[in-house]
């Protein structure tokens, strides 16, 4: 039993980092220790929204779990905020694990879920661009640095452990200067999935449609949408979807369960960031009992860019059997994630959490809903982030 759960505890640099370092890796463990391989097993094993064959399909599975893009603890990085840490051993796990759910979705947005690596060949220009945005210095998008110093703004001190609601809040954030990538972050509060919140979102134009009407006859130029720049026209913004959760109170509910595992199972999901208590991980699929999870405990050098912005990318993929973990011994606090490139993604999204709903044996982890509750009032609404 967990007394507490890992995200009610507040950790500073130096205290998280001397309590965790006796489970934390170096990357030459990593690349001469032992592994467990993947279980011989006839049930299904699903990776984000793609089911295998353990038995006949292992190199496919290994394949893609090493094409998720995989960030851990670095060190000798520039210190973050010009005096501050050089590494994040003992307190950036979720920061990393954040990075690594946010990396899912540009790489669907960029590349598709299809797409797969293979270390030494020549890599598209746009997966360069992706993995530049998490590189370990201040001026990109998605860094360390980045993550740790917005966080000031959600009461996190550089330095300090954070839950899964606080990274999805600085994702949210971040997100909004990446104007290349142009994705929506909207982070569900209370439970609740608002149908009509995310629309007007994702199709900002069908306010402004709404406005324009009155202004036809004095402009007519102005058709719909056609107020708007033409890069801000798109039919429908990328939306990442982050849930936060809690499924139990000091343990899992059992009841949530097999909810969970069908959240992994569906063509949007871009995993769940969560993990024991104060150790956090990406989880990607399910086998079994058991949920696969890609590790940032592992600490390695901070890769720097070439002169022409190539990476040395080995280090950002996971070469070795994925981590499993019994799915009961998850801490409650979780966050999920989906993506839905388009709206026509979205609608069949929210038709297969409507289904799960009316399933047997299974209690939803959250509420679908085509509009806003009277009693609930938008973060986005009150302007209270970039957005």
């Amino acid at each position: 039993m967990c007394e507490n759960s890992w995200n009610d505890k507040d950790f500073t640099y130096p205290q998280y980092c001397m309590a965790s370092l006796s489970a934390t890796l170096t990357y030459d463990t990593l690349r001469f220790g032992e592994f467990e391989d993947f279980p011989e097993t006839s049930e299904p094993v699903w990776i984000l929204g793609k089911e295998y064959n353990a038995l006949t399909e292992k190199d496919d599975i290994l394949s893609d779990v090493t094409s998720r893009l995989w960030f851990t603890y670095r060190k000798n990085f520039p210190p973050i905020g010009g005096t501050g840490p050089t590494s994040d051993t003992g307190w950036g796990c979720m920061l990393r694990c954040g990075q690594m759910i946010l990396g899912e979705a540009l790489l669907c947005r960029h590349l598709g879920r299809d797409w797969r690596w293979a270390r030494g060949q020549k890599h598209r220009e746009e997966y360069i661009s992706i993995l530049n945005a998490f590189i370990d210095k201040k001026d990109s998008y998605y860094s360390i640095h980045q993550i740790a110093q917005m966080g000031v703004g959600e009461g996190k001190p550089i330095g300090q452990w954070y839950g899964p609601n606080t990274v999805a809040q600085v994702l949210k954030k971040l997100t909004v200067f990446d104007t290349w990538s142009r994705l929506v972050v909207h982070v569900a509060m209370d439970n609740t999935v608002v149908i009509e919140e995310i629309k007007r979102l994702c199709m900002p134009w069908l306010d402004s449609a709404g406005e324009a009407e009155g202004a036809t006859e004095m402009n007519g130029c102005l058709e719909g949408a056609c107020a708007f720049a033409e890069e801000e026209t798109a039919l429908w913004k990328p939306l990442v979807l982050l849930i936060p959760l809690r499924l139990g109170l000091s343990d899992i509910n059992e009841a949530y369960i097999e909810t969970l595992k069908q959240c992994f199972m569906l063509p949007q999901s871009l995993g769940v960031i969560g993990g024991k208590p104060n150790s956090a991980h990406y989880f990607i699929g399910y086998v079994g009992e058991e949920l696969i999870f890609l590790d940032p405990h592992t600490t390695q050098p901070a890769v720097e860019p070439s002169e022409d912005g190539q990476v040395y990318d080995d280090t950002y993929h996971c070469q070795h059997p994925p981590c499993r973990m019994h799915i009961c011994e998850l801490d409650p606090s979780i966050a999920a994630g989906f993506f839905c490139s388009t709206e026509d993604e979205f609608d069949d999204w929210c038709m297969r959490i409507r289904r799960l709903s009316c399933k047997r044996g299974g209690l939803p982890m959250f509420e679908l809903v085509e509009s806003q509750p009277s009693h609930m009032v938008s973060v986005d609404a009150l302007n209270l982030t970039p957005g």
